[in-house]
């Protein structure tokens, strides 16, 4: 295996775990970036972008599933930098159709942190109705909260995006998709897109699906809390219009890839992901996305416990996943957002850093997959942490 890139002195254990991944962890194509104050320390990347062999090059996006919830929750911190989106008025102020049954009083915090009670959608949408984005934010809009918005807090693991992405296009006249393309990705240069342009699906990694459990009790376990008819299930197949075959990834489809998913598909590099995170906490490129205020705001814990969708604890503050218990990132207060199968991104202000970690080869994870705790591990290490 040949690891391309670079790593500036002092950040060597980096690159050790970077390769240890592909030695110990089963992975096939991969690219890690770390940016400390404002700096690139780490440009990591190698492998092969599907399993016949393709060559994973410096500039290749993967698809990053939940990761892409922090830059959604990026997209609504602006606005409130912007002093255009207000977390304690209800959504309805924005979104007067939302208000319906009975959905009212819910503040904008409570979209951002998952406390709405709107982790499914109640109409049964085919997958092309889905896409299409806006027959699933009509259906969220008409339907009642599956708990009293406010008393628990449960993974909106694919409503999370068209919630805020209504949000953000009701107050602005863009979809997120569009919205995150001018005001974050083209200032800072990313290739990130929340809605890939087709001109761009050649250089797309292609996802591995991660292999099957052969402990009979963990799928049993997996078979209760993930089943079709399970609040999980359901919130992470949208009833079923989003699951995929065994062994397979509906991710991998072109149009998926050109759908506004903004809780699951946005395709990014590693590097991109870095700088961005970077430019929440430091200037990049002569942009910072907001200022310390409007961080604090989004760092302060907004939901802690046992996730009534996941069954597992969570902790998150505004759009942004928190260090916690089942979360460990860098430190207390790291933000940002793992996805399925391992890829994460995130920021950490005490130390100046902004963390980018894409892969292709799927985990079985939840959380924060093992391949990345390797990689945050050693970055402590290298900060002397």
């Amino acid at each position: 295996m040949t690891i391309h890139g670079s790593v500036s002195k002092g950040y060597e254990r980096v690159r050790d775990a970077f390769e240890a991944n592909f030695r110990e962890g089963g992975e096939v194509g991969a690219a890690f970036c770390l940016h400390v104050k404002s700096r690139k320390v780490v440009d990591l990347w190698g492998g092969t972008t599907d399993v016949g062999g393709k060559t994973w090059k410096e500039n290749t996006p993967a698809v990053v599933f939940s990761t892409t919830k922090g830059a959604t929750a990026i997209c609504a911190m602006m606005l409130v930098e912007q002093k255009r989106l207000d977390v304690d008025t209800p959504v309805a102020r924005y979104w007067p159709e939302f208000a319906a049954a009975g959905k009212a009083e819910i503040p904008v915090r409570m979209l951002l942190n998952h406390q709405a009670g709107l982790p499914v959608v109640d109409a049964h949408l085919s997958r092309a109705e889905v896409l299409a984005v806006a027959p699933v934010v009509d259906a969220l809009a008409r339907q009642a909260p599956v708990w009293e918005p406010g008393t628990k807090h449960g993974y909106h693991a694919l409503t999370y995006g068209w919630l805020v992405g209504e949000l953000v296009r009701r107050i602005t006249g863009k979809t997120i998709g569009t919205f995150f393309k001018e005001e974050v990705a083209g200032p800072l240069g990313l290739d990130f897109w929340i809605g890939l342009p087709a001109e761009e699906e050649p250089r797309v990694a292609r996802l591995v699906a991660a292999p099957p459990p052969t402990d009979p009790a963990i799928l049993a376990q997996m078979a209760a809390l993930f089943g079709p008819d399970s609040l999980a299930g359901r919130a992470l197949s949208l009833n079923g219009a989003m699951a995929s075959a065994p062994g397979q990834s509906l991710f991998n489809l072109p149009e998926v890839h050109r759908s506004e998913i903004p809780a699951a598909n946005g395709i990014t590099t590693a590097r991109s992901l870095s700088r961005l995170y970077a430019a929440c906490i430091g200037t990049v490129k002569g942009t910072r996305l907001f200022g310390k205020r409007t961080l604090d705001k989004a760092l302060k814990i907004q939901s802690d416990g046992p996730d009534a969708v996941l069954g597992l604890r969570t902790t998150f503050g505004l759009g942004f996943m928190r260090t916690g218990p089942e979360i460990q990132m860098l430190g207390p207060n790291s933000f940002g957002h793992a996805g399925a199968g391992g890829s994460l991104g995130f920021g950490d202000f005490d130390a100046g850093v902004g963390f980018g970690y894409v892969m292709n080869q799927m985990g079985s994870g939840l959380l924060i997959d093992a391949r990345a705790a390797r990689l945050i591990g050693a970055v402590k290490d290298c900060l002397g942490g």
